[in-house]
């Protein structure tokens, strides 16, 4: 049991610190990038905003459950638990949101001008930023729900039918309430999820059916590993959350596993970012030539 709990505590404590380091170092190259005179495509936009729904998954799911492995579990209030599940479920649900528009946008931009997407491939880039918008107004109305059920695992109210997830507990209800509340709320994850499957399929499709395009096709398909990644990790974080919900009473390795499942992706997101976009990490250092000197720079 010691070595159960102090293994959760290490994988815990990794993912969540490592995670928000790195998206906040990918966060900080983005706003470096705002102030350099190199021009941003238009799927930086998009990467923007997927790292800051990873950050605010992070923090508002990494850190309560790793202060609850430490044994920090009766700090928050019934409000701050709801608002922690709110802003993680919306977090969550614009981070899927995210890729989808972003595999859809791929997938329209290397269409042939000859199909029946050119009209589209051109306006593509003008949609990208009412998209992200409307994606977090959508997470915003679609959670808004969720947190109702959501109290303090302080509580100090003697309630029969509770599910202690560690730091917060949720109010229990009949079996086929639960069973249908779980899979109206991962219903716009499966959408999300195989729009994008058929985003990454699509590319391929195309790409392949122009051999003489060999270069692009190994830069697309390697850029399809974040997609890809992005479908194992949240399929899998979604079919645990649907396990979770369906248990009355679920166990200290369920509630655990589930959540080291939803913050997999926020966590290794913005490397994946990072390793196949080549031109983050040379900001920092193009930045760091022009702040210095001509003289600096001459003496160099």
């Amino acid at each position: 049991h010691d070595l159960r709990v102090l293994g959760s505590r290490l994988i815990f404590l990794t993912q969540t610190t490592v995670g928000i380091l790195g998206n906040f170092s990918l966060l900080y190259h983005y706003i470096l990038l705002s102030f350099t005179d190199y021009r941003s495509r238009s799927t930086d936009f998009i990467h923007k905003h997927l790292t800051v729904a990873n950050f605010l998954a992070l923090l508002c799911k990494g850190v309560p459950q790793t202060m609850a492995a430490f044994g920090w579990k009766h700090i928050l209030s019934h409000f701050g638990c709801k608002l922690l599940f709110f802003l993680h479920r919306m977090g969550r649900g614009v981070s899927i949101g995210s890729i989808c528009i972003l595999s859809v946008y791929q997938a329209i931009t290397i269409s042939p001008t000859n199909s029946w997407w050119a009209e589209l491939k051109v306006k593509a880039p003008k949609y990208i930023v009412p998209s992200i918008f409307l994606c977090w107004m959508l997470q915003m109305l679609v959670n808004v729900i969720f947190p109702v059920y959501i109290i303090s695992a302080s509580s100090d109210k003697n309630i029969t039918g509770e599910k202690n997830f560690g730091y917060c507990s949720s109010v229990r209800h009949e079996k086929t309430t639960d069973s249908l509340y779980a899979v109206l709320l991962s219903l716009p994850d499966m959408l999300c999820l195989g729009l994008m499957l058929w985003a990454s399929g699509t590319m391929v499709f195309i790409l392949f059916r122009h051999k003489k395009q060999v270069q692009h096709i190994r830069r697309t398909v390697s850029a399809r590993s974040s997609p890809d990644t992005f479908v194992y990790f949240y399929t899998l974080s979604s079919v645990f959350q649907v396990i979770l919900a369906l248990f009355d009473n679920p166990g200290w390795i369920l509630v655990n596993v589930t959540a080291m499942t939803a913050v997999c992706f926020p966590t290794i997101s913005p490397f994946l970012l990072m390793s196949h976009n080549s031109k983050v990490p040379r900001l920092l250092f193009a930045w760091r030539g022009n702040i210095k000197s001509p003289h600096l720079r001459r003496n160099m």
